[in-house]
């Protein structure tokens, strides 16, 4: 039974940069680089035949690239922080993008995700780590200059049972549509 989720790969130029991010987080467990994304939408375990509608109705989505950009690093989860993310501003398309996707998936018969969509990318997950230390980490690094990169595709991914963090698994992946480029010039002569 596989676990899926739809998600934006980041590339590797802004993984890197992030990576800079890490350490110092007493019960941090840090994720691997290449396995950073921006989840979309936890679709969950699911049985074969679910994955391949899944998979079928994902690839009717008609939209165009979308501009990620990360500007916040913070955490989750308050007095028991759990994660640190970077945290991806809620641009419309984006936030258009994950709407599509799960009202699609709900109507496959897939359950509403109960939790108001963040996006972000989620660098450590915590481990009876203080709020205080998570405060002083913040403190520290939490101002970096906005990364930015432009989503070409959205993928579905599978993960195998494991703690978090991957190793994650292309299934399928879904181009977006190139943006049409402004005119530039006048017409007339």
């Amino acid at each position: 039974m596989p676990r899926l989720f739809t998600a934006l790969e980041i590339p590797r130029s802004i993984a890197e940069s992030l990576a800079r991010l890490r350490g110092g987080i007493p019960g941090g467990r840090w994720i691997d680089v290449e396995n950073y994304h921006v989840t979309l939408r936890f679709i969950g375990d699911v049985d074969d035949a679910f994955a391949r509608d899944a998979a079928n109705a994902l690839s009717f989505i008609r939209r165009p690239e979308v501009t990620v950009t990360f500007d916040q690093l913070t955490s989750f989860g308050g007095d028991k922080p759990r994660a640190i993310v970077a945290r991806a501003r809620p641009e419309p398309s984006l936030m258009d993008m994950q709407a599509e996707q799960e009202r699609l998936l709900r109507r496959l018969g897939a359950p509403p995700e109960p939790r108001k969509f963040i996006p972000h990318v989620t660098l450590a997950r915590l481990r009876g780590a203080s709020a205080g230390a998570v405060a002083a980490y913040l403190g520290a690094r939490g101002y970096f200059p906005p990364l930015r990169f432009t989503a070409e595709r959205f993928v579905l991914y599978s993960s195998r049972d494991s703690v978090g963090g991957g190793p994650y698994i292309v299934e399928a992946e879904y181009p977006l549509l190139v943006a049409p480029q402004a005119l530039t010039g006048t017409a007339g002569g």
